[in-house]
């Protein structure tokens, strides 16, 4: 380590101890500090780590959260950016934090944001990405999905030696060739059926004749086993296939891969998906049945991912949504809950949010207005814009109420007739509205 890199890591370490020890926070702000003295700390900090990184549009925290609860069986301490820090700097002070197994393999399991992984692996190279999806999201930032793809491929390149770990059931990871090695996990647990996906549906023309694909299977939007009538193009074979569903419900779900069976408690089939991915993270590196049931099975809730929080007695599940194909996800969730619920949804348009708002008219909200919802409350910074596409979907005006504070969302949930809410919330959103609990007492400070 150069002279350079070693101050930059002391003072970095230094800015990280003050603010976890008198702000109880600050995941980005020393990776900023130490990238200003040595733009290659990076480096440095990153040697004799074995890497992993995870990234794409949805599932990529709780992807995370499970690969590393089930590499822990295995070897130990991991290291992961928990806080979801995930640019570079965030990136930079997941390092900076880490304590290395004294015996053993040391991992790094880094969910890191699509735009900025090229910047990442200029730095660090890892042995294994995955990618989760490409939908459409945040377009101001990312672009239409196929600029999305060639981000997150170009910065796997800088990195040939490493696997790419994909989704194989999206037609988009399929498309183009790669630098990389690839290997592919995905669904097939049901007899083949001619079918074809949605009509409000992105990513179904075939990427060599731009014919619209078929499919013998869809789980959800574009996913499933697809192929092209006009040509060769179809789904690649599966390294690592779910084979079966057991059951899913609004909390929990359990399946078999490959033969054997696991559960997660988390509800929806989008997160099996995640699941699926972390057991082929898992299989990659040959790690036990027992020890991938152990790691998906753990209870602990993730920031924002129907993490459930008791207000004055309402159950409330809150749960981060952020362009079309997620929000419709959590819907279909939402319809196996087997209780009555009341409904908040919070949108704001924040840089982090994504400024563009007119996903939330693609999304099928309207599936919300045949549900026996008996309040349900708008929020956030644009709350109007909520407002108005609640109405559009056909939710009534007697069951409607908008507010502009959170403060006044927490006093509405006291209210609610119902012992169960579910809070949808855009990212900042989210963060906004947990602080407030948090000041509150809802939420303790650690959480």
């Amino acid at each position: 380590m150069s002279m350079r890199s070693a101050l930059a890591t002391f003072v970095g370490k230094s800015s990280l101890w003050f603010l976890k020890t008198f702000y109880k926070g600050g995941s980005s702000l020393p990776g900023k500090i130490a990238l200003k003295i040595d733009p290659s700390i990076l480096d440095s900090l990153a040697k004799d780590y074995q890497v992993i990184v995870i990234t794409g549009t949805n599932g990529k925290t709780l992807t995370t959260a499970l690969t590393v609860n089930i590499l822990k069986q295995e070897f130990g301490e991991v290291l992961t950016n928990t806080t979801g820090a995930n640019m570079l700097q965030g990136i930079v002070s997941t390092f900076l934090s880490g304590k290395k197994n004294k015996h053993g393999k040391n991992f790094a399991v880094l969910e890191i944001d699509e735009a900025s992984l090229s910047k990442v692996t200029k730095f660090i190279k890892p042995e294994l990405f995955l990618f989760t999806n490409i939908f459409r999201d945040q377009m101001d930032r990312y672009g239409e999905i196929y600029t999305t793809y060639q981000l997150i491929v170009d910065g796997a390149s800088q990195s040939p030696d490493a696997t790419i770990l994909m989704n194989g059931d999206l037609p988009i990871f399929n498309s183009i060739d790669t630098v990389n090695k690839r290997e592919y996990y995905g669904f097939n647990h049901e007899l083949d059926h001619e079918q074809m996906a949605h009509y409000n549906t992105d990513g179904v023309l075939c990427p060599k004749c731009q014919h619209i694909l078929h499919y013998k299977m869809i789980t959800y939007s574009n996913l499933g086993k697809y192929y092209c009538p006009n040509c060769d193009f179809k789904r690649p074979e599966l390294d690592v296939a779910l084979t079966e569903l057991h059951e899913i419900t609004n909390t929990s779900a359990s399946f078999s891969i490959e033969g054997d069976t696991y559960g997660i408690e988390v509800g929806g089939l989008y997160n099996i998906y995640n699941a699926l991915a972390a057991t082929a993270v898992a299989k990659h590196y040959d790690i036990s049945t027992d020890a991938i049931r152990k790691g998906l099975a753990y209870d602990e809730k993730v920031f924002g991912r129907q993490e459930v929080i008791n207000i004055n007695g309402k159950k409330c599940t809150l749960v981060l949504v952020k362009n079309p194909v997620g929000l419709n996800q959590v819907i279909e969730t939402m319809k196996l809950a087997p209780y009555n619920f009341s409904l908040v949804a919070l949108l704001n348009a924040n840089y982090a949010d994504g400024i563009d708002i007119s996903w939330i008219w693609d999304s099928q909200l309207e599936e919300l207005a045949a549900l026996d919802i008996p309040e349900v409350v708008s929020g956030g910074e644009r709350h109007r814009d909520m407002t108005l596409r609640l109405k559009v979907a056909g939710i009534s005006e007697d069951r409607l109420t908008e507010v502009t504070s959170l403060s006044d969302v927490i006093k509405k949930i006291d209210d609610f007739s119902s012992d169960h809410v579910y809070i949808l919330a855009t990212y900042t959103a989210v963060l906004g509205l947990r602080k407030e609990l948090t000041q509150q007492g809802f939420i303790k400070e650690d959480n």
